[in-house]
């Protein structure tokens, strides 16, 4: 096969022709790191590419799939990890300058059962700094370009994991999502991307943000490559006592599954002030196609959604200032040179390892964890949080799933959220509810406008992944003549 053709297939299509002998995992890891040396100069996907390691990870897929060690569906292939995501031997940098050093001890969870499914780590993904932005533009090592659109960003935080799945230099991508960080820059990439249930998929070895919201989760070219990767990665893990033994995805029932006599229940506020008129259109269109499929209908009102953003970012806000308080110059991460004084120590590490954006969330929890102010900012924060899930409980009372847009706006301009950070904030309207309830959500590729992806958010119960992907996989089979399903980036 030509790298073109490899670089071209779906996750689990790469896994069937290296069962059927068509193709090797060695042949498949080589195609992408070929891809990405030839063509990641443009989007800056990658952090660190791995390409030694992963090459002889690949020979070893291979004795083990010949031998009949490894069966899964993704065995021998390769996959790209966001990096946050710790791997031992290999830089963990959550693309800061604090940690532009930081080689790991340990694999995080996912990272080993990714290695224990015999698949191939092609190198680390670009993000905004700790995972604080909306459009990969935060990072101490550039920014990353989207595949659709040069002079747009892929969104964030996990942008190089969505652009290296769109620009064909990764089947599959490992992301983090603390307030829509998988599915925003899943939409602005074209991309399908799976934000799983809290606690479905161990943190153990993620780097905390803000630990009541961050979840792992996957994108992939389709819902298919989601689903065979959300199974790989899921599960109990004892050292993270948050997670629990969620259910894994029946891949044979998700590639029949029907939406006929479900019910499909649409907030008034995701089409209120604010959302584009192209991406309203894109995903009612969708929605449309679920009705000709035999689902049923009903807007809703959803008052609550006017508190999300205030409610997120307080409570996300406080959460990272404490979890950032461990980077002080002594135990790891940067560390200038020729201080004597402690204080000083804590202050110059702190102001010259951290970015702009990491800094202003700092302050920002600090503020609503101080004294005077905690009963007026977190606690209120707490509170709403609650009527947030009460909310969304009444909803799936009486419907299956919850749709809307993923992202008020199809990808943004370079430098236009870095300007304006209210702004950028007030992108994440339609994702944040999710992280705070800990719900399951999937973003679907629904269309184009201004010749832009446009994401359709499927939002589900609790530990319910298999009715979502389901929703999904139905649209995608529905879709799948239409000529935008069949549309690439410029990926040459």
């Amino acid at each position: 096969m030509t790298e073109d053709t490899i670089t071209g297939m779906s996750a689990i299509d790469i896994g069937a022709a290296i069962k059927d002998g068509r193709l090797t995992s060695f042949e498949a890891a080589k195609a992408f790191l070929d891809a990405i040396e030839a063509k990641d100069r443009e989007y800056h996907s990658y952090i660190t590419v791995c390409r030694e390691e992963a090459l002889e990870q690949a020979r070893e897929a291979d004795r083990a799939i010949a031998s009949g060690e490894l069966k899964g569906v993704l065995a021998g292939v390769p996959v790209a990890i966001k990096d946050n995501i710790c791997t031992r031997g290999i830089k963990t940098t959550c693309a800061s300058k604090m940690l532009s050093d930081f080689v790991p001890p340990y694999d995080a969870t996912v990272v080993r059962r990714i290695k224990e499914a015999g698949m191939v780590i092609l190198g680390k993904t670009n993000m905004d700094e700790f995972a604080m932005g909306s459009t990969t533009e935060t990072s101490y090592f550039g920014p990353t370009i989207n595949p659709w659109g040069h002079s747009r960003v892929p969104g964030g935080s996990s942008g190089g994991s969505a652009a290296s799945v769109a620009g064909r230099l990764a089947p599959l991508s490992i992301g983090s999502d603390t307030g829509g960080s998988i599915r925003q820059p899943a939409s602005f990439c074209g991309v399908t991307g799976l934000k799983p249930t809290y606690g479905s998929v161990s943190r153990y070895g993620l780097v905390a943000f803000a630990s009541s919201l961050d979840q792992i989760g996957p994108i992939g070219r389709d819902v298919m490559d989601v689903a065979a990767m959300f199974n790989v990665i899921s599960g109990i893990d004892e050292r993270d006592q948050s997670s629990v033994n969620s259910r894994k995805i029946d891949m044979e029932q998700l590639a029949g599954y029907s939406v006929k006599g479900r019910k499909i229940g649409i907030p008034e506020q995701y089409f209120g002030e604010g959302i584009d008129s192209g991406v309203k259109e894109c995903v009612m269109n969708a929605v449309s196609v679920f009705v000709s499929e035999g689902a049923t209908v009903e807007r809703f009102p959803m008052p609550i959604m006017d508190y999300a953003i205030p409610t997120y970012y307080i409570i996300a806000c406080a959460e990272a200032c404490s979890n950032l308080s461990r980077y002080d110059g002594i135990k790891y991460g940067f560390r200038p040179d020729g201080i004597d004084d402690l204080t000083e120590l804590y202050i110059r590490s702190r102001s010259e390892g951290f970015g702009l954006e990491v800094k202003r969330r700092i302050m920002l929890g600090n503020f609503v964890l101080s004294s005077g102010y905690y009963d007026a900012y977190y606690n209120k924060a707490l509170q709403a949080k609650n009527l947030i899930k009460k909310a969304f409980d009444e909803a799936f009372a009486k419907y299956d799933v919850v749709i809307g847009p993923v992202a008020p706006t199809p990808a943004l301009k370079a430098g236009q959220s870095l300007s304006d950070p209210l702004k950028m904030y007030l992108g994440d309207i339609c994702t944040v509810l999710i992280n705070i309830c800990g719900v399951p959500a999937v973003s679907v590729p629904c269309g184009f406008t201004e010749g832009l992806p446009v994401g359709m958010q499927i939002i589900g119960k609790h530990f319910d992944e298999q009715t979502i992907l389901g929703f999904a996989s139905d649209y995608q089979r529905a879709t799948a003549d239409r000529a935008y399903e069949k549309q690439t980036p410029d990926v040459g």
